[in-house]
């Protein structure tokens, strides 16, 4: 390979992209990669559409750029009017961003500008999980819980307090799947008591897990009574659905399937499905209003509203709907899924397979019964999905356990699959699961 003046978080090379079209991707050699994890669970729609190219063409003829400040955007007035309408209800006001951790951060902002405007300034504390993930900039990083990410930056930022995840796929009780679900959530009271219910600002938490705990479902009880509990004591209840939202899951965002209306939501990844940077906060009225009567919200990026963006994130939005995108996320997910169930029954190894529409991940262990991961020493994360990509199939990797072990996998091919592509993925895959059990003697 060439020399490379580019450097990213590790001195690992990939071949050189040359053109990528629908699930598929080619590198400049000819081969031929089928996109198993959309990205990383970005490219919602597939690769190169000819509808959001053309939006995004004819929107450069008329404007690149407009300072918000300077004008309002058409392009972007539709955009917000749309995503306002797909919103839970109360949610008519959209504040657009660049990307997941900017997402975040205009979120826990809003919460606190709020509760500043609202007389209630000395709430700080924002609660979230363990282990989770929600960004990399500092005031994300501080909600974030993922041992490899946030150690070398501790001193940089001030952490906020955690609660378990509910991975109760782990757990050995004799609980119902309702009551860890409740168990689980009253451990969001505990600590809201514990740090004194006047300080706590927001909960934040993903609806579904993603690269931190790989698609991660909580019980059905644990939505609802997470959503009682901020209530109860005036938290601000935030809704991570960067990776969720946008239909992945099989509906606009991951909190209808337990007709959940979070305060706050974050959107990116799939709101730009890889064309353009892009994401978004949407949040209740009375929120937005306080902070506008009480001066303004104090915070902004340059590119927020561009409007090349925002047609692309209106194109897409329009083939997610017109295509009947969620609803295929849905049907081609539960095919994956039951697919992901049918390689787990055929390999030990695999301990469990998870996950919601087109976000699904499986699991490695080296003991079902106990939910032992294999030993790290293997890099099994890694090496499973170096097979794969060999193969010509993408999946993406990550540490289950607080990120120093075990080993996860998400599977989230493009919200476009059909049917013929979800085989082939299984079919990659098992024949990497062969490799890999062959490799290690499993």
């Amino acid at each position: 390979m060439n020399q490379s003046h580019l450097f990213y978080q590790t001195r690992m090379r990939r071949p050189l992209l040359d053109r990528a079209e629908g699930v598929y991707m080619w590198d400049v050699h000819g081969k031929r990669y089928l996109d198993g994890s959309s990205g990383a669970m970005v490219s919602n729609i597939g690769h190169s559409n000819p509808r959001v190219l053309a939006a995004m063409r004819a929107q450069m003829e008329k404007s690149t750029f407009g300072y918000r400040l300077h004008f309002e955007c058409e392009v972007s007035e539709k955009l917000a009017a749309k995503v306002a309408q797909l919103s839970p209800e109360g949610h008519e006001k959209v504040f657009f961003v660049s990307g997941g951790s900017e997402a975040v951060e205009s979120a826990i902002k809003l919460a606190r500008q709020y509760k500043v405007a609202t007389g209630e300034g000395r709430r700080w504390q924002i609660i979230s999980r363990s282990p989770s993930y929600h960004g990399s900039t500092l005031g994300a990083l501080a909600l974030t819980s993922y041992a490899p990410l946030n150690g070398p930056f501790t001193p940089l930022y001030r952490a906020m307090p955690k609660i378990p995840a509910p991975r109760c796929y782990l757990d050995r009780d004799s609980l119902s799947d309702e009551e860890r679900g409740i168990r689980y959530a009253e451990m969001l009271r505990d600590k809201i008591i514990e740090l004194g219910p006047d300080s706590v600002l927001a909960f934040i938490m993903e609806p579904i897990g993603g690269a931190s705990t790989g698609a991660l479902v909580a019980p059905d009880s644990y939505y609802r009574r997470v959503r009682d509990i901020c209530d109860e004591f005036g938290v601000v209840l935030i809704y991570d659905e960067v990776m969720t939202g946008v239909g992945r899951t099989g509906s606009f965002l991951a909190a209808e399937h337990w007709n959940i209306n979070p305060d706050i939501v974050a959107l990116s990844k799939g709101f730009g499905a890889g064309y353009v940077p892009l994401g978004a906060v949407t949040a209740k009225d009375h929120i937005v209003e306080a902070v506008l009567d009480a001066g303004g919200f104090q915070h902004g990026y340059t590119y927020a509203g561009n409007p090349i963006a925002c047609a692309a994130g209106l194109a897409v939005l329009e083939e997610i709907l017109s295509a009947g995108l969620m609803d295929n996320a849905t049907t081609m997910g539960d095919k994956l899924k039951a697919g992901l169930n049918a390689l787990m029954t055929e390999f030990a190894f695999i301990g469990d397979v998870r996950g919601k529409g087109l976000l699904l991940a499986f699991e490695l262990v080296a003991d079902r019964a106990t939910m032992q991961p294999l030993p790290k020493e293997i890099n099994a994360y890694l090496r499973l999905s170096d097979i794969a990509y060999d193969r010509g199939l993408i999946i993406y990797p990550r540490r289950t356990r607080d990120g120093l072990e075990g080993d996860h996998f998400l599977v989230c091919p493009p919200m476009i699959a059909s049917a013929v592509h979800i085989s082939e993925i299984l079919t990659t895959l098992r024949a990497s699961l062969i490799a890999f059990a062959q490799e290690n003697g499993l």
